[in-house]
Formats: C-alpha cells, sequence, structure tokens
C-alpha cells in the first residue's frame, strides 16, 4: 500500500539521514552494541586496502615508471575488488546476503596475478640494479600475497581453508626467493610472507569471531527481552484466570439450575438469573481492572516487573525504596508510572543503567495543611541528545496519559534531560496524612513480590 504513509515514511528518513550527517556523534550514540562492534569492524577492515595501496605505492617509488606501471594498474584493480569483497564477506557473516564466492575468486586471482607481474618486473629488471629495486619489488610481492589471504578469508567457511590460504601464500613467497635469490634470503622472503599473511589472517579470523559472538550476545539479549514479556503475558493470563474461572462457573451452574426451575415453573428461577446477571456484571468490571491494570494495584508488582525485564534487556536496574504504607491509588498512578517509563527506557536510546527511586517527603512542621508527598524518579543514561527527546519527549502521548492519570490524584510530572546523557522522570502524588492504605490482605502475586522486592 503506497500513498501519504509512504511519503511520510520518506520524509522522516531522509530527515533523519541528514541529521545524522550533520550529527555523526548523535548517529553513533543511537547504535547498540552490536551496531557499534560491527560499525567498527567494517571501518577497520575497509583500512586494510588502503593500507596496501600506501604502502605498495610508496615501496613502487624507487623503481622506474616503465617497469612500476603495470603493478600499479595490478595493485589498483586488488584494492577495488578488496573494498567491495570486505563490505559483502562482512554481509555474509552477519546473515544479510549468500557468501560472495565469485568475488573471493576474482580478488584471490587478483592478488596472484599481481603477485606475478612483480615477480616478473623483479625479473626484467637491469643487471646489477640498486638494493632498493629488489626491497620494493619484493615488498610489493608479499603485499599482494599477505592481503589476498588476510581479506579473502572473509569469506571463508573454515579455519582449514584459511590455513591454506596462508600455505600457498608462503609456498609462493619461497618459489620466488628460491628463484631469484640466494638460499638465505629466500628463507627469509617465505618466513616474511608467512609471517605477513599468518597474521592479517589471525586478525580477519579473530574479528570474524569477535563480530559472530558479538552477534549471539545480541541475540540472546533480545531472546531474554522476549522470555520476559512472555512472562508477564502469563501472568496476566493467571489474573485473567483468577478473576473468571470461579465466576464463569458459578454462571454456568446458576443458569442450569435456571433453566430447571424455569421448566417447573417455579418462581425461584427469576432469582437464580437475577443472581447471574449479578455475578456476570461484577465479573466484568473485574476484567476490566485487570485489563486497565487497576486490580491489586500494588506497586511492588510493577517495582519487581520493571526490575525484571531491565535486567533480561541487559540494563542494570537499581530499586531504592518501598511503597509500603501508601494508599491504593497512590499506588496505583505510580504504578502506571513506572510502567510508562520503563517502556521509554527499553524503547528509546541506548541505556545501561537505570535507577529508580521512591520516597515519601514529609510536610514539614511549618507545611500546615500540606500533605506529605509520594516522589518517584526514574533516572537512565545512555540518551545521545538531550534536544533530540530520545528517552521521551514532555509532549508525547504516554507522557500525556500519565499527566492526566496523576491529576486525578492532584499529582505532577516532571519529564526532561538530567544532565550528559541522562533522562530523568519525576512524578509527586500528595498523600493525606489521614488517609492510610486500604485495609485487606494482599494477593498472593503482590506478597510474593514485596519479598522479593526487599
Amino acid at each position: 500500500m503506497t500513498g501519504t504513509g509512504d511519503h511520510e515514511d520518506a520524509a522522516t528518513y531522509g530527515a533523519t539521514a541528514q541529521a545524522a550527517i550533520r550529527r555523526p556523534g548523535r548517529w553513533w550514540g543511537r547504535k547498540g552494541t552490536a551496531a557499534k562492534v560491527e560499525s567498527y569492524t567494517r571501518i577497520s577492515f575497509h583500512l586494510f586496502p588502503v593500507a596496501q595501496l600506501v604502502t605498495a605505492l610508496l615501496s613502487l617509488t624507487p623503481v622506474p615508471a616503465r617497469s612500476a606501471l603495470p603493478v600499479a594498474g595490478a595493485l589498483l584493480v586488488h584494492v577495488a575488488l578488496g573494498l567491495r569483497l570486505t563490505g559483502q564477506a562482512l554481509d555474509w557473516v552477519a546473515g544479510r546476503r549468500a557468501r560472495p564466492r565469485r568475488l573471493l575468486y576474482a580478488y584471490m586471482a587478483c592478488g596472484f596475478a599481481g603477485a606475478a607481474i612483480a615477480a616478473l618486473v623483479l625479473v626484467k629488471l637491469p643487471d646489477d640494479p640498486p638494493a632498493t629495486y629488489y626491497t620494493a619489488c619484493v615488498g610489493t610481492y608479499v603485499l599482494f600475497l599477505a592481503f589476498s589471504c588476510g581479506l579473502g578469508v572473509l569469506a571463508l567457511r573454515t579455519h582449514r581453508q584459511s590455513l591454506v590460504a596462508v600455505a600457498v601464500a608462503t609456498f609462493g613467497g619461497w618459489l620466488l626467493g628460491s628463484a631469484l635469490l640466494p638460499a638465505p634470503a629466500a628463507a627469509a622472503l617465505a618466513l616474511s610472507t608467512l609471517l605477513s599473511a599468518g597474521g592479517l589472517t589471525l586478525a580477519s579470523r579473530f574479528s570474524i569471531w569477535l563480530l559472530q559472538a558479538v552477534y549471539e550476545l545480541d541475540e540472546a539479549r533480545h531472546t531474554r527481552a522476549r522470555l520476559a514479556v512472555a512472562e508477564e503475558r502469563l501472568r496476566f493470563g493467571r489474573d485473567l484466570h483468577d478473576v473468571l474461572g470461579r465466576n464463569l462457573s458459578v454462571i454456568a451452574l446458576k443458569s442450569e439450575l435456571a433453566v430447571q426451575l424455569a421448566r417447573r415453573e417455579r418462581p425461584e428461577a427469576v432469582e437464580q438469573m437475577a443472581e447471574v446477571q449479578r455475578i456476570a456484571q461484577e465479573s466484568q468490571r473485574e476484567v476490566r481492572e485487570v485489563v486497565r491494570g487497576y486490580r491489586e494495584a500494588d506497586l511492588y508488582t510493577e517495582l519487581l516487573g520493571a526490575r525484571g525485564v531491565l535486567s533480561a534487556a541487559g540494563i542494570t536496574c537499581t530499586v531504592t525504596g518501598t511503597p509500603t504504607g501508601l494508599p491504593r491509588p497512590v499506588q496505583a498512578a505510580l504504578a502506571w508510572v513506572v510502567r510508562e517509563a520503563v517502556t521509554n527506557v527499553l524503547r528509546h536510546g541506548n541505556a545501561a543503567h537505570c535507577r529508580i527511586t521512591l520516597t515519601v517527603v514529609p510536610a514539614g512542621p511549618r507545611a500546615e495543611g500540606r500533605p506529605a508527598v509520594a516522589e518517584l524518579t526514574v533516572e537512565n543514561d545512555g540518551v545521545p541528545s538531550a534536544s533530540d527527546g530520545s528517552s521521551g519527549s514532555t509532549g508525547g502521548h504516554g507522557l500525556a496519559g500519565l499527566r492526566e492519570r496523576l491529576a486525578a490524584e492532584q499529582g505532577t510530572l516532571e519529564a526532561g534531560p538530567a544532565g550528559k546523557s541522562a533522562f530523568r522522570l519525576v512524578a509527586r502524588v500528595p498523600v493525606p496524612a489521614d488517609e492510610v492504605a486500604e485495609s485487606g490482605v494482599p494477593g498472593e502475586t503482590a506478597e510474593r513480590a514485596r519479598q522479593e522486592l526487599e
């Protein structure tokens, strides 16, 4: 489906891209840990061909232009293929595309062809050339072989294939040295090829292993978060079953009794149906309370759930204070604040730490007629910029709804930046001195949450 929605999405994407270009720091700050590691790895590997180009061109400076031109041409082609192979190989490692086999074979073939051209230039040098000629050609030869292995292994599946590539490169170095150089120099050339190709190969394989480990850890983190959500849904299902299970059984029993009485034309059938109607209305009210989150509006459960969900998402959560003695309406209002604040922490920014503090500020001896105030503070880091509202906006629908709920209890809500890369949400609800928490035994879930929280 196309239309206004697509134009809005395109406009939003364009604005985001322009903002990222203007503010690269914010673009980097919005990335998650896995995305940052991947970006760092991509940048590092794309610098490999650039380093090869600069090093080889500098080493070819002493060689005559007629001899160095073919080598430089092969070098440029090899570098261009290396840059393209790096991007596609890392996409393959991330599971976003198929393995770039043809590009890998072309890159390896170009590397060995460039090495052969460098060797041919070395053979065709005039008699008794300067030592710098030998050094330049041999160095370029080794660079072709080493970087062919170092970047080529990004698209290889197994460590054995990587070892074979290093062995082939080392053999190539020994082959050139044994044909043109004395035995000690040939051994040194083979050793330098082995160290160069082996070092680059080891660095590439280790980087790929580290990137895959980060991917797996990130997937495990998301899995834990999904499991936490599933557990919360199961809890909601249990609460719904507790509400409807008994009432539906009573409704079925009384309606069956009413049918039997009606068949006998007994007046008690009307009383039984009236009772069925009353129980159905009560069940409807209780279900509505469960859906709206007002059933046993106990702040203990919400605080414990917030700590569990944030911990599952890899965010360190610290909860300070307990809602002991707070009235039910105050607890219900603050429970909604906790729920919305945790949602914002998970959805916006890249938080690593979150602190939830609940305190009751007394009225004081001079504040006659003023009630105590229950103050809930939720503060998190990982906000890229205080001006872009990444962790929530004072005009957002979620925070606007919280203000309406708190206003019903004469409460207030403040939300905004708290220093560099931090966001703070503060909710205050007055607690009248003559109002105490509603009597009654707390539910099993709330009581267990209170014990775990304490």
